[in-house]
């Protein structure tokens, strides 16, 4: 569909609805569907395409759902412009007469639209509250003679047969007031032909509610003569599907995938450009259908003032770039050399049945792959012959086909609670193509051997796949861990011990079969460690390494896994207890000078527990010299000063009050000692700088 760049047609763009405009007849014709294109994201783009005559109108049939991508995205050729050129580049056939416009039916909710007319038929209301509701409109009713009256009421009155009061119209006529029962009535209408025409709409209405998820976008293309025209546009799709067929047999592995394909539409697809895109663009709906009402504040007037200017900063991207290194992969001998991806084989090749007792290769089944090509960060696949689906009907399609470079392994995951390996096989991308994710059915000697899931593979990237369980194999695992110091440093009162902890986990195999296996071990990456043993593994993940272990055929073989992680442990010395002191200070794994240096600390705790032990005492004496006085005071006031016993009484408290005397002093002073001893122990500590 690539225009002449010197005579390039009009494109229009319809992304809202346009009134058709303009006089005259516009005829509907077809425009079938030509090419369709579904992606991965969940949307198809559809493209209608063939000869227009005149004033020509394009019917579309969309379901409510779809309307909202349709008038995002429809496009529009038409060949009744100025410039006349046709889409394929030949020679103008019209000449230019207007625009193209797009008209449908406005989504507007049943009860809304009910509301606005003068007979109100929302809530499905009987004949009695329908009556009710046009209190004061002329009613003719025959019951069975003609009366004529305004509605004033509708009442309960009398008893009817089931005992509840009759519903009853009360009219004012000319004659006066007029009570009709409505079970009397043969018939009434409205007189007023506004009420009457909004009563059959009403009706109308809630008759066309019933189809309410059809819509028809009619496109006009104004013009006077015979030209072609073209309409595109995107929906929602039901996902194209991918299912892979992987043959293990002989020396190249073949994979076939097989793309399935739905046409959920209203048309039928007939002889269709189908190409399938794989990728993950952004798409979203726009709600462009409905009526949008938006409800509006009222706002006090304002007389005058300014508005305040803004500036704002411009965007910009933080993250550093990732690089990202891509290995070629190199084929095991134990697939007899697949180098280079082999070619498909020729059709002839593939007419050579094997012998019915042989097994059928899955490459020796004729197939006639899409046209695979990168477009943008997608990747898309184009049938090669036209595509011919009924509407609501569904298809699976010939995708890719080809040799793989591919090796068969054991797959065994530390921690996963099974005794045996998974059967799998180590697959590499070498089609020349990205393949999207699907299911794979696995074939090995010529029969079914289990399933497999495959994500999406990019060119030349290596993937994983498990489809059973290798029961010939049984594995175990066993842990442990050993903690080494291999430092001790002191800096600024606080010792840090540098220890690393080296994480062993080994992995027994044993082979009951009569052919060998590689072992593939999943080994969890410990956090922040370094790898000892092996010297190098096979792949890494985020998560986890991987390990290839041979394992002989009727055999057994071991694989050990060690880890080493480095830690730290911190004690602020100026925290520990006198034998925590003295055991770190006889600790082997502390080195000397390191001890000797807490052994001074511990002389410095010693002298700061004697200076407050010393504070104590003196501080006990105090008090024991305060309780006494009080004593001495309460025998005093007993006995009189004046007596023989009193003036001893006396003497004693003098003797007393000046050993207090004294004691405060002492105490003063052993307090300043113990300052002083606690100054020097923590200045000691602060200041203490030792590597190990």
């Amino acid at each position: 569909m690539s225009a002449n760049p010197k005579r390039s047609p009009t494109i229009g763009l319809v992304a809202v609805a346009l009134a058709l405009c303009g006089a005259g007849l516009a005829f509907a014709q077809d425009l079938p569907v030509t090419k369709v294109s579904l992606f991965s994201s969940g949307v198809g783009y559809f493209e209608h395409r063939g000869t227009v005559k005149g004033d020509a109108t394009i019917s579309l049939p969309f379901s409510t759902a779809e309307v909202d991508d349709a008038l995002k995205s429809l496009v529009i050729w038409d060949l009744a412009t100025s410039s006349g050129a046709a889409l394929n580049g030949g020679a103008a056939s019209g000449g230019a007469v207007g625009s193209p416009s797009v008209s449908y039916p406005s989504l507007e909710a049943l009860d809304e639209a009910l509301r606005g007319l003068r007979i109100d038929l929302t809530g499905s209301p009987k004949v009695v509250d329908l009556i009710a509701r046009l209190r004061g409109a002329e009613l003719a009713v025959e019951a069975p003679e003609k009366i004529v009256g305004r509605i004033v009421s509708v009442e309960l009155r009398g008893t009817g047969k089931d005992g509840a009061g009759r519903p009853t119209v009360v009219l004012l006529t000319a004659s006066g007031v007029r009570a009709i029962a409505l079970d009397d009535m043969a018939s009434f209408r409205f007189t007023d032909p506004g009420i009457a025409g909004d009563f059959d709409r009403a009706l109308s209405l809630i008759l066309g509610a019933r189809d309410a998820d059809r819509r028809v976008l009619d496109v006009r293309l104004p013009g006077t003569t015979t030209r072609e025209a073209a309409l595109g546009y995107i929906v929602a799709s039901p996902v194209w599907k991918v299912s892979y067929r992987l043959d293990l047999s002989g020396d190249k592995p073949w994979l076939q995938g097989w793309a399935i394909v739905d046409n959920p539409s209203q048309s039928d697809w007939k002889d269709v450009t189908l190409t399938l895109v794989s990728g993950r663009p952004v798409s979203f709906i726009q709600r462009l259908y409905a009526p949008l009402r938006l409800s509006r504040p009222t706002l006090a007037l304002s007389i005058a003032g300014t508005a305040e200017a803004r500036t704002f900063d411009s965007g910009y991207g933080g993250a550093a770039d990732l690089a990202m290194e891509q290995e070629e992969y190199a084929p095991s001998a134990s697939m007899s050399g697949m180098g280079a991806p082999a070619p498909a084989p020729s059709m002839a090749k593939r007419a050579e049945f094997p012998s019915k007792s042989a097994p059928l290769p899955l490459s020796a089944s004729s197939v006639e792959t899409t046209v695979a090509k990168t477009a943008g960060d997608q990747f898309e696949f184009t049938v090669k012959k036209p595509v011919t689906l009924g509407s609501r009907r569904s298809a699976m399609l010939p995708l890719v086909a080809g040799a793989m470079t591919a090796e068969k392994v054991s797959i065994w995951t530390a921690g996963s609670g099974s005794k045996n390996p998974m059967l799998g096989v180590r697959l590499t991308n070498s089609l020349g193509m990205k393949l999207p994710a699907g299911p794979i059915t696995v074939f090995d000697g010529g029969t079914y051997a289990g399933d497999a899931l495959i994500e999406f593979l990019p060119e030349k990237d290596k993937r994983l796949l498990v489809y059973g369980q290798d029961l010939s194999v049984t594995g175990d695992d066993s842990r442990s861990s050993s903690v080494e110091t291999v430092g001790v440093s002191v800096s600024k009162g606080v010792m840090i011990f540098s220890r690393r902890t080296t994480y062993t986990r080994s992995y027994d195999f044993r082979n009951a079969s009569a052919t060998a296996r590689k072992i593939l071990v999943e080994h969890p990456i410990a956090s922040g460690a370094e790898l000892l043993a092996p010297a190098s593994f096979e792949e890494k993940t985020a998560s986890l390494y991987r390990f290839l272990l041979p394992l002989p055929a009727g055999g057994q073989a071991k694989l050990e896994v060690k880890e080493r992680s480095p830690s730290q442990e911190r004690i602020a010395l100026s925290s520990l207890s006198s034998d925590s002191f003295l055991y770190y200070a006889s600790s082997s794994e502390i080195p000397a000078k390191v001890r000797d240096a807490l052994k001074k600390a511990i002389d410095l705790r010693k002298k700061v527990d004697d200076a407050k032990k010393a504070l104590a005492d003196l501080a006990s004496r105090k008090s024991e010299l305060s309780t006494d006085q009080s004593r001495i005071r309460q025998n005093l006031d007993a006995v009189g000063r004046d007596s023989s016993q009193g003036k001893q009484y006396l003497t004693r408290l003098m003797d007393s009050e000046a050993e207090i005397d004294a004691t405060t002093t002492r105490i003063a002073d052993a307090r300043k000692a113990s300052q002083d001893a606690q100054a020097a122990y923590d200045s000691y500590l602060g200041n203490l700088s030792l590597e190990g």
